[in-house]
């Protein structure tokens, strides 16, 4: 356990490098090869294989989360497949492949592991030169609800692509909207981005995505979401902070 993990990958670019990648997370057996530093929860990097196929994933068992008094026990690594869910329907923001599945320490989500740059770049690093990138995590953020975007939660991959993580405390059906990106606020929401939210809308009503979710989330939190997609295309405007606490803490 105390060895020091192999090194990930970019963040496949393409959609049938995408679709590989989760596939071997999904299906591939998993092996944990760490424990991860810094982390409220048990996290873990692990290796998935498939065949011939390897890739490097970040586990996050169920059994390790630590309980929050507004979530329910043992929820958030469902929630966190579901915020993969919504941004592979977008298309953006950069989710990397994250599923539901078991492993060594039970079940839990396993999200596709990424190399990053190594200047440990994020959001208040890149927020002035990667402005349209954070606009698509802002809406992003204001669709699934997340009430914990920090700073060090925007990362850049070895590419040069921003990618964003940890999506455990999404979904609530209460406006809960914590995040350090509020620069945009009063700002125009991008018309093309707009025409990506109608579509989500549509896939949240009758489409797959509703289906899929529904085996994450609460029916009351899937219908929410298609809410807050409605709400934000009919505003087309970037919120201003509140109601209630609207920044994270820590930060980054």
């Amino acid at each position: 356990m105390s060895r020091r993990p192999p090194a990930g990958r970019p963040l496949p670019a393409s959609p049938e490098e995408l679709r590989e990648a989760e596939e071997v997370i999904t299906s591939g057996e998993l092996e944990v090869v760490g424990l991860l530093p810094r982390a409220s929860n048990s996290t873990f990097l692990a290796r998935a294989c498939a065949g011939d196929r390897e890739a490097m994933a970040v586990y996050k068992p169920v059994s390790g989360e630590t309980p929050l008094w507004d979530f329910p026990d043992g929820s958030l690594a469902a929630r966190e497949a579901a915020a993969y869910l919504v941004a592979r329907s977008l298309g953006w923001p950069g989710v990397p492949p994250t599923v539901l599945r078991d492993g060594p320490e039970g079940p839990g989500a396993v999200q596709l592991f990424v190399e990053m740059d190594p200047r440990g770049e994020h959001y208040f690093t890149l927020a002035d030169c990667r402005p349209d990138d954070f606009r698509d995590v802002a809406l992003f953020d204001l669709v699934v609800n997340n009430a914990d975007r920090k700073s060090g939660h925007c990362l850049l991959d070895a590419a040069g692509r921003v990618f964003v993580i940890d999506h455990g405390v999404c979904f609530h059906e209460e406006l809960k909207l914590r995040t350090v990106i509020w620069e945009f606020a009063g700002e125009a929401m991008p018309s093309p981005r707009l025409a990506d939210v109608e579509r989500l809308e549509d896939e949240l009503v009758r489409g797959e995505l509703r289906r899929d979710l529904s085996a994450l989330l609460s029916a009351r939190e899937a219908e929410a979401t298609l809410e807050r997609a409605r709400a934000a295309r009919s505003s087309g405007v970037f919120p201003h902070p509140g109601p209630g606490r609207p920044y994270p803490w820590p930060p980054v």
